[in-house]
């Protein structure tokens, strides 16, 4: 009888163990793809916005740089998700700037700084 407690036990743990490798090794690597991302938040008709979408427009980096836009005047998921990003970079939630890029651990605020991130990630591809 005590083998097979002992058995069961020893059975029940290494499979434990093993789900949690697994689970272990797929969160890293989600979290890997994620830093990856570039999110470029605007709002229609932001004047430092459009600088931005113009830059990126005239030298096709959505062809070379893995760029996801995102709209955040008139899209409330979009604005969470700013907000989210601007915590994450421990920016003040109560007046974030746009344009706004993340980069997947960084936080860029501005066309100015925001164009000087996206000229060098062009010119690494």
């Amino acid at each position: 009888m005590n083998k097979k407690i002992l058995l069961t036990t020893i059975l029940f743990v290494s499979v434990s163990m093993f789900a949690i490798a697994l689970l272990s090794q797929e969160k890293n690597g989600s979290e890997q793809n994620k830093q990856g991302q570039i999110i470029l938040f605007y709002g229609n008709g932001c004047p430092s916005c459009i600088v931005v979408e113009e830059y990126v427009e005239q030298n096709n980096l959505e062809e070379k740089i893995s760029l996801e836009q995102k709209e955040v005047y008139y899209n409330q998921d979009n604005a969470h998700n700013l907000v989210e990003k601007a915590k994450i970079c421990g920016l003040s939630t109560n007046s974030i700037g746009i344009p706004f890029l993340w980069d997947g651990s960084e936080c860029f605020v501005g066309g100015q700084e925001i164009i000087e991130f996206l000229e060098q990630q062009n010119n690494e591809k």
